[in-house]
């Protein structure tokens, strides 16, 4: 099933400048099929660390789950033998990525809660700018109910007290930190993207590019989003005072990375092209 997935050069550019691209037909229908499989696998039989985001009145939920893919065989063999990782890398212009981790998201038809705007890199236990995460919805995903991101977000130069929407982190008083602006009371201010998408489409972004959204479904609609995320040349270990989410602090501590470091263990895999 893998095949080559090679970037043009607009396309490098465009994810430089804008923090965000959108790959159309970058994922095969076997491999969607896979992952399916998996999801369900996983639904079935959750890691500790999942989570319901939401539950409304009516019952309908988000589910989360995240660092599944050594319990979920299907997982496994996508992000090891997928062409995933070299489009991570062609993304980033390097020869070599890391793996970070997994996220499942799982939404019910006509589920309304819907991420609220932030950075993904600051929760993170691992700090740099050559990072991406690869958005790839299962099912059909209409605009209104997609990521949505502020485009070049991800090279201002402030630094954001994040939102704690996860229970993962503190209330920051640092004076590094300024406050988070309010994108979705002043929408009009920011350049905002998202699109409509198929399974097999990626939206690949920078970490530290703002978004949220994925919500507002139709009453018929669900939206089941798998999404891997890759660290690049400069990304290096750094556990956060603030707090983490996901805190891999504890799991990196106990294969012995230390701050600093750049990770490279059977945990964290190493692809090189």
């Amino acid at each position: 099933m893998t095949r080559s997935s090679t970037l043009s050069p607009e396309q490098v550019s465009k994810f430089d400048s804008d923090g965000v691209i959108l790959l159309r037909n970058a994922v095969s229908a076997d491999w969607i099929d896979l992952l399916a499989r998996g999801l369900d696998r996983n639904i079935a039989t959750p890691t500790p660390r999942h989570r319901i985001w939401n539950r409304d009145t009516q019952g309908r939920t988000c589910f989360y789950d995240s660092q599944a893919w050594q319990m979920i065989p299907e997982y496994r063999q996508f992000i090891e033998n997928s062409p995933i990782a070299k489009t991570a890398a062609d993304v980033l212009g390097t020869n070599q990525v890391n793996f970070f981790f997994d996220a499942v998201f799982v939404r019910t038809p006509g589920m309304q809660f819907r991420t609220p705007f932030h950075q993904d890199e600051p929760y993170w236990s691992v700090k740099g700018f050559n990072t991406c995460s690869i958005w790839m919805p299962l099912v059909g995903v209409e605009k209104k109910s997609a990521l949505e991101f502020v485009r070049g977000s991800h090279r201002w130069p402030q630094q954001f007290r994040q939102v704690d929407f996860g229970e993962g982190r503190d209330d920051v008083s640092d004076e590094r930190y300024e406050p988070f602006p309010d994108i979705e009371g002043n929408r009009g201010h920011y350049d905002i993207v998202s699109w409509n998408m198929e399974p097999g489409d990626c939206a690949i972004f920078n970490a530290r590019t703002i978004h949220g959204g994925s919500g507002n479904l139709a009453g018929d609609r669900d939206l089941k989003v798998f999404n891997t995320q890759w660290l690049g040349d400069d990304v290096r270990v750094c556990f956060r005072p603030e707090g983490m989410d996901p805190d891999h602090s504890d799991l990196m501590q106990g294969l012995g990375l230390k701050p600093g470091q750049r990770i490279s263990t059977d945990t964290y895999p190493r692809f090189e092209f």
